[in-house]
């Protein structure tokens, strides 16, 4: 019991020290901090493919299971919008008459 009111308070510090750290980022900022977010996303679903092994090959702990397969689809997830929304900004300084790829 213990363990896991450790790891929810670490989520927990986490996710105030993100709302804290991005409420904080000027605008002109945001397209470089999402292509390096994009970039630790990626880093996430190693994790989660490697917690998720740790799972299968522990105990055949079926909750473990399932919220590595919810932890892998959900960073790939944020990985690809993150890529699909850093395109997007960055086609916004595009010239109107540069249309070239």
């Amino acid at each position: 019991m213990g363990e896991i009111m450790l790891l929810i308070f670490v989520f927990v510090i986490a996710g105030f020290l993100g709302v804290e750290l991005i409420s904080k980022v000027p605008s002109q900022l945001h397209t470089p901090l999402m292509s390096g977010t994009n970039a630790i996303s990626g880093i996430t679903i190693v994790g989660a493919m490697s917690a998720t092994a740790v799972a299968v090959l522990a105990d055949n702990n079926i909750i473990g299971m399932i919220f590595g397969a919810a932890a892998i689809v959900l960073a790939a997830i944020n990985v690809v919008g993150g890529y699909l929304v850093t395109d997007r900004m960055l086609g916004m300084f595009k010239k109107k008459g540069d249309n070239k790829k």
